[in-house]
C-alpha cells in the first residue's frame, strides 16, 4: 500500500504500457490530463501519484476499458474515501443490480464531475481540502464504469423532485446535471424515476438507501448517515427495504414522464 504522496512503478508500467500502445507521447497523454510533459513521465516511473483526474482521463483516452482504474484503487488506497465508503464501492463494483433512492442530491453514480464536486464543497465540520475533494471526484467518476461493464448491470434510480431544482454549484452546473441524467436515462439497462412534490404518501421518509444483488442473487442494502455507512443483511429487515423500494417505483413518475420533468426543469435555468 502507498501513501498518497508516493507513486507507484505498477501504476507507472501499466500507464506507459497503455499509452505507448495507443500511440501517445508523454506529451500528448499529458495535453489530454493538463499534466506536463515531465509529470507524465514522473509517474510512469513511479516517483510521484496519479492526482486529479489523470487515471479517470487516461483510462479512457488510452482505452484501458477500466485496467488503470482497477490498478489505482488498489495502489493507492488513501484516496480520501471514509472506510464505509470503500467497502460500500467494493460490493457495488460486483453487484449485477442496484437500485438507488435520493433525496437531497442526484445519485453518486449519475453525477457529472462539476456537480460532484459541487457536493463535496458542501462538506463542512469538517471540511475537506482541496486534494481530498479531487480525489473523491476521482473515485466518483471512476464509479461511471458500472454503465458499460459487461454483463450489462440493471440500474434503478429514484430521485426526489427537489434535487432537480436545488442549484448545486450554481444554475449551469445543475443545467448540465440534467442533460447528463437525461443522457444516461435513455440507456437500456437503466430507469429514471422522480419522485413528485406533490405525492400525499411516500414509502422511504426515513431516507435514502441503496440495494445490491450479486452474481450469486444474494442481496444486500446499504444506508449511509452522519456517522458512517452499514449493511443491511438480515431478514426481516432487508425484505422491508426491498418492499420499501418496490413501494417507491410505483409512487414514482414512469421514467418517460420522468424524463418529462428532468426536461422542464433543464429548459427552466
Amino acid at each position: 500500500m502507498h501513501s498518497t504522496e508516493r507513486g507507484s512503478e505498477s501504476f507507472g508500467v501499466m500507464l506507459r504500457f497503455f499509452r505507448e500502445r495507443a500511440g501517445l507521447t508523454q506529451e500528448r497523454l499529458g495535453n489530454h490530463v493538463k499534466y506536463s510533459k515531465s509529470q507524465v513521465a514522473m509517474v510512469e516511473r513511479g516517483e510521484r501519484p496519479p492526482k486529479g483526474q489523470l487515471v479517470v482521463i487516461a483510462d479512457d483516452v488510452l482505452s484501458a476499458q477500466g485496467a488503470l482504474l482497477l490498478l489505482a484503487e488498489k495502489e493507492f488506497k488513501n484516496n480520501g474515501l471514509r472506510p464505509w465508503t470503500e467497502d460500500y464501492l467494493a460490493e457495488e463494483q460486483k453487484a449485477v443490480s442496484i437500485l438507488s433512492y435520493q433525496n437531497h442530491v442526484i445519485p453518486g453514480l449519475l453525477q457529472t464531475e462539476a456537480y460532484a464536486r459541487a457536493v463535496y464543497n458542501c462538506n463542512y465540520c469538517p471540511a475537506l481540502d482541496d486534494d481530498e475533494i479531487e480525489a473523491r471526484v476521482a473515485a466518483r467518476l471512476a464509479r461511471r464504469q458500472l454503465f458499460q461493464r459487461k454483463p450489462l448491470p440493471v440500474l434503478s434510480f429514484i430521485v426526489e423532485q427537489s434535487a432537480l431544482t436545488r442549484p448545486l454549484g450554481g444554475e449551469p452546473v445543475l443545467k448540465e446535471q440534467l442533460h447528463h441524467m437525461l443522457d444516461i436515462g435513455r440507456l437500456r439497462h437503466v430507469q429514471i424515476q422522480v419522485m413528485p412534490h406533490n405525492r400525499e404518501t411516500h414509502a422511504s421518509l426515513m431516507g435514502p438507501m441503496i440495494l445490491l444483488e450479486t452474481a450469486e442473487r444474494s442481496q444486500v442494502a446499504y444506508i449511509e448517515g452522519h456517522k458512517g455507512g452499514y449493511f443491511v443483511s438480515e431478514q426481516p429487515d432487508l425484505g422491508n427495504l426491498m418492499g420499501k423500494y418496490g413501494i417507491l417505483r410505483a409512487q414514482a413518475l414512469a421514467p418517460e414522464n420522468s424524463a418529462k420533468l428532468i426536461e422542464k426543469a433543464a429548459r427552466e435555468l
